[in-house]
C-alpha cells in the first residue's frame, strides 16, 4: 500500500512534468532595474529532466513583449523545440517603472536580469538573445557586456544605433531639443515622455564598442526601406562584430510590415540552426 506522503510526492512530480511539457502563456514577474518586469515563458514539450535552448527576446522603444513580430518569433521557436522568454522593459507594457525614467543602460540591466533568470531555470540548456530596434541595441550591448559568456547566439532586427546620433543632433523622432541643455523630458509623438537621463546617457553610449566584445554568431536583419533606422546602422554592426551575418530585406520597413512572418522566420530558422546544432553535438 502506498503511503499518503508518497502519493502526494508522485502527484507533485506528475504536475511538474505536465507544467514543463506545456507552453507557459500566463504573465509572471521578475525583478528588474526599476521594479518588477512582466514576463512570459513558452516551452516546447520536454520530458522530466530534459533541457532545451531558451531565447530571451527584447522589444523596442515604446514597444511591448506581445507585439506580432515577437510573438511570431516565439511561436516559431517553440515549434522548433526551443524555449522563448519575453518580457516588458521597465516603464513599458505591464512592467513597473515610469517611461520617463527609462534609459538604454537600465534596459541593459533589465536584460541582464532576464538572462540571469533564464540561466537558473532547470530546463535551460543554452541561451540566445533577440532584439528589435532599441531592443537590438540592448541585446547587442548585453551580449558584449557578458563577453560571450552564457550567450550562444544573437539576432539583431533593425538595431537602432541611430539613437545616439539622434541625441547628438537633438532630434528624436522629430522632436527637437538642445542635447547639451536637455529639458526634464520631451514629449514624443506617441505621448510618451522621454526623460533627460535617456538623452544624456545616449550622448556617450558606446554601442558598437560594447557590441564588438561579443564574438559569438550574430545575425543582423534590416529592412532596406527602414526610415526610422537606416539599414547602414545594421551594416555597421556587421562590420564590428566578428562572427556576424547580414540580411537586407528589399522594400521592407522598420517593423517589417511588408511580411512580418517572413522576417520572424528568418530569425527563428537561423537560431534553430545554431542552437539545435549545439544540442546534437
Amino acid at each position: 500500500m502506498i503511503s499518503l506522503r508518497k502519493t502526494t510526492a508522485i502527484l507533485l512530480l506528475t504536475l511538474c512534468c505536465i507544467a514543463v511539457s506545456a507552453q507557459t502563456d500566463s504573465t509572471f514577474y521578475i525583478k528588474g532595474s526599476m521594479g518588477r518586469l512582466a514576463a512570459r515563458l513558452q516551452l516546447p514539450a520536454l520530458k522530466a529532466g530534459e533541457r532545451c535552448p531558451v531565447v530571451v527576446i527584447c522589444h523596442g522603444f515604446t514597444g511591448q513583449m506581445n507585439e506580432y513580430l515577437l510573438s511570431c518569433i516565439a511561436d516559431n521557436l517553440v515549434k522548433a523545440g526551443i524555449g522563448a522568454f519575453r518580457f516588458d522593459f521597465n516603464g513599458h507594457g505591464q512592467s513597473e517603472g515610469d517611461f520617463v525614467n527609462m534609459t538604454v543602460p537600465n534596459e541593459i540591466e533589465d536584460a541582464l536580469a532576464a538572462v540571469a533568470f533564464v540561466r537558473n531555470l532547470p530546463h535551460t540548456g543554452s541561451i540566445a538573445l533577440v532584439g528589435h530596434s532599441q531592443g537590438g541595441v540592448v541585446a547587442a550591448m548585453t551580449a558584449g557586456r557578458l563577453s560571450g559568456r552564457f550567450i550562444q547566439a544573437l539576432v539583431l532586427m533593425a538595431p537602432a544605433a541611430v539613437l545616439r546620433d539622434d541625441a547628438l543632433r537633438g532630434n528624436t523622432m522629430g522632436v527637437m531639443y538642445d542635447p547639451w541643455h536637455a529639458p526634464e523630458y520631451i514629449t514624443m509623438p506617441s505621448g510618451h515622455k522621454l526623460g533627460r537621463d535617456f538623452i544624456q546617457s545616449a550622448l556617450e553610449l558606446p554601442i558598437y564598442e560594447t557590441a564588438a566584445q561579443y564574438d559569438g554568431p550574430t545575425f543582423i536583419i534590416h529592412g532596406q526601406a527602414d526610415r526610422v533606422v537606416p539599414y547602414t546602422y545594421g551594416v555597421r554592426f556587421r562590420q564590428v562584430m566578428p562572427q556576424s551575418e547580414f540580411q537586407l530585406i528589399p522594400g521592407d520597413d522598420h517593423v517589417f510590415s511588408a511580411n512580418v512572418p517572413f522576417a520572424a522566420s528568418l530569425a527563428s530558422q537561423w537560431l534553430a540552426r545554431h542552437l539545435l546544432a549545439t544540442v546534437s553535438e
